[in-house]
């Protein structure tokens, strides 16, 4: 990626396509992840943050961290926007009833869910943030070790370690409150 960022500052105009080519999966999935709560389309906050990285990629300067946690930086910083806008708006469109099919889960189904959904937020919400992070990252984003560490700015075995302890204090926790429950 050095590579690419020296070439661009000595005026070759092709290496932005380069890095966007090379960093453009990770920022659309990371993105994807994020905006994922909002249930609204991420390909505009994707755009955007691609925009964005393209303006200020010849301001990027190392700094000891990976390139890729630059990018998510700014990825992140796009879905701050998206959210805070989406809290302005307050018009919230429906569509037409008869345009769509019924897919929905029965109440029982929709109350199972809703109380697997709470245990688990509450299993979750135990862990350190850095662990959250990183389980949010590789687990839900499905992010690889390598991508994970760069968002964190961290190692891929780190991550991965942080992963373990992490899958394992849930473990634990989860055991514990079916032991509670029974």
């Amino acid at each position: 990626m050095l590579g690419h960022l020296e070439r661009l500052r000595a005026g070759d105009r092709a290496a932005m396509a380069d890095i966007l080519a090379l960093v453009r999966p990770h920022l659309i999935r990371y993105v994807r992840y994020r905006m994922s709560s909002l249930g609204t389309a991420y390909e505009d906050v994707a755009q955007e943050a691609c925009l964005a990285l393209v303006k200020a990629v010849p301001t990027y300067r190392w700094d000891g961290k990976p390139f890729l946690a630059f990018v998510y930086g700014i990825a992140g910083h796009k879905v701050a926007d998206a959210f805070r806008a989406r809290g302005r708006d307050r018009a919230d469109l429906v569509a037409d009833p008869l345009e769509t099919a019924d897919t929905e889960a029965g109440p029982e189904q929709s109350a199972l869910d809703a109380e697997l959904r709470a245990l688990a937020g509450s299993l979750i919400a135990t862990l350190p943030a850095a662990q959250r992070e990183i389980l949010r990252l590789r687990v839900m984003a499905g992010m690889s070790a390598g991508e994970t560490a760069a968002a964190v700015g961290s190692t891929p075995g780190a991550v991965r370690v942080a992963q373990h302890r992490a899958l394992t204090a849930l473990r634990r926790r989860l055991l514990a409150a079916r032991a509670d429950h029974a």
